[in-house]
């Protein structure tokens, strides 16, 4: 067994990358022989398809439909594109963390790896209360909407409740069965839209160039004389506009979901994630800059999430305006994929573990060689997240929902990888990559930030919602985590001590698959 993780509670059960190795020198696999074949023939995610995962999963609705509520909360260009920097930022030292993390523990899972490696008391609690925040948040259904939002305006119907979420119920619907039933395809596909992602991105971009020239349809708009007039001083609108751009960048770990299935997980991940997040930042500005030269400041706020589609008729005129909006719409497609794929592969993860009910159901590959009943978890969920919200605040909803309990996840990750800095002997942490223990530091305070600073009211008309309260997401998050809390106290504690026995975890591997997973024994008295 690795000793990774061993939670049958001694501290000293400790180890390096170099502690625990595959006959090829990768970390973190144990087992030899025809297991060791089966697992390495299953590894089909190299550089190239780890660059889009990530990319994938970082372009997805945000560039195109957050610049707006950006603008409007900090008041200003010079401020809203300072957000921009900020989250650029924040991204960065993340992906630093992350990237030391996953090079650490190249397995699948992500953070649920992590955050049992270092917080190992109360026994199960950091599994528990992840359980929640991944069983219970729908991250594909904010881009579902936004993909029936963009389908409709391309094809001139006005957008109402349910056209709008009866397509976004046809996006997610197909990239479940896609990834359930094609892995290859789907991975295929996702890398096909990530390259017209990219030309819609560039197209974009040369528009602002463009339009940074006078080549527009409509009066220069000249938003960036006095950049920082109208500039808020509001936490609330400071902070939200944060996650909006936070959003924007999540994907950055992306890669680190699926790392049981990279090949050479160490240098693919060491090679594709500062790619892929360097290239996306370099390409934000520039799409902002572009949004900012073809587009009236008060456009850019009455047109909320369809702002690109504004560049587009400012530049091009209405007909191609109608005719991209059907890229943008694939975009929030490709990002559909990517999110289903990654957390259809968490819950398996949770599966493997042997944290939820009916764990080999949630573990297996059978019978397309794809965690099927993880991604349907995920769907389910995502419909739902996606039908019940009033349709003016359904997308920022989603949004923030998401972003706060990730926040607090992050706050969690951070600090554990501080703690092993701090104990780098009685742990022996010596990862292929380091993130240096100021850039830890950095990306704690900044998530300590997200988390605090949305609880300061904002001022009058300065709500990101048009109908909810301020705080709702905020109160979500936290109730969602909570409940992973809740399942931790009655199948950890309660239960054990009901009926009279420990739960022990113990390591099996699977015949078919090839890949270990855990499983909880009841030990009794």
């Amino acid at each position: 067994m690795s000793k990774f993780f061993n939670h049958g509670g001694s501290a000293e059960a400790t180890a390096t990358p170099e502690d625990v190795k595959d006959p090829d020198g990768t970390p973190g696999e144990t087992d030899e022989g025809s297991i060791f074949q089966v697992r390495q023939a299953k590894r089909k995610i190299g550089v190239t398809s780890a660059v889009f995962l990530i990319f994938n999963r970082m372009i997805g609705t945000g560039i195109f439909a957050t610049p707006s509520a950006i603008f409007s909360l900090s008041g200003s260009v010079g401020l809203s594109l300072f957000i921009w920097v900020a989250g650029m930022f924040i991204a960065a030292a993340g992906m630093a963390v992350y990237l030391e993390f996953g090079t650490a523990i190249p397995r699948n899972g992500g953070e649920k790896n992590y955050l049992e490696y270092v917080y190992r008391k109360p026994r199960f609690l950091a599994t528990g209360l992840y359980t929640g925040y991944v069983v219970l948040l729908g991250w594909a259904g904010s881009n579902s909407v936004v993909f029936g939002e963009y389908i409709l305006h391309a094809a001139n119907v006005e957008v109402n409740r349910w056209n709008q979420r009866g397509i976004g119920l046809a996006c997610i619907t197909t990239a479940f069965l896609i990834h359930g039933l094609a892995l290859k395809w789907g991975l295929r596909l996702q890398n096909l839209l990530g390259i017209i992602k990219l030309g819609i991105i560039l197209l974009i971009v040369v528009a602002g160039w463009a339009a940074l020239g006078g080549a527009l349809k409509i009066d220069k708009p000249n938003n960036f004389d006095h950049a920082f007039e109208g500039t808020t001083g509001s936490a609330y609108g400071v902070v939200t506009a944060l996650y909006n751009v936070i959003w924007s960048y999540i994907g950055y770990s992306n890669a680190n979901y699926a790392l049981s299935e990279t090949r050479n997980p160490v240098r693919t991940l060491k090679i594709a994630a500062p790619l892929a997040l360097g290239s996306v930042a370099i390409l934000y500005m520039f799409v902002n800059i572009a949004y900012f030269a073809a587009v009236p400041a008060e456009e850019i706020i009455s047109s909320k999430r369809l702002v690109a589609a504004s560049l587009f008729r400012n530049v091009f005129g209405p007909k191609a305006e109608r005719a991209l909006s059907v890229f943008v719409a694939l975009s929030a497609f490709g990002n559909v994929l990517s999110v289903i794929f990654s957390q259809g592969r968490l819950v398996q993860e949770l599966g493997r573990e042997g944290t939820l009910p009916f764990s080999r159901f949630w573990a297996s590959n059978r019978p397309f060689n794809a965690p099927l009943a993880g991604l349907f978890e995920h769907w389910l969920v995502s419909v739902i997240t996606m039908l019940a919200p009033p349709p003016g605040d359904a997308y920022n909803f989603i949004l923030n929902v998401i972003s706060y309990p990730l926040a607090i996840v992050n706050v969690f990750v951070a600090g554990a990888l501080i703690h092993l800095y701090l104990h780098k002997e009685a742990w022996n942490w010596n990862p292929p990559i380091k993130a240096t223990l100021p850039v830890a530091v950095f990306f704690l305070l900044s998530n300590i930030y997200l988390t605090v600073a949305p609880f300061v009211p904002p001022s009058d008309g300065n709500s990101v919602y048009e109908t909810l309260p301020y705080y709702l997401h905020c109160v979500v998050g936290i109730g969602i985590i909570l409940a992973g809390g809740v399942y931790w106290v009655i199948w950890a504690i309660i239960l054990p001590k009901v009926g009279r026995y420990t739960l022990e975890r113990e390591v099996v591997v699977d015949e078919i698959d090839g890949w270990e997973r855990h499983v909880f024994k009841r030990v009794p008295h």
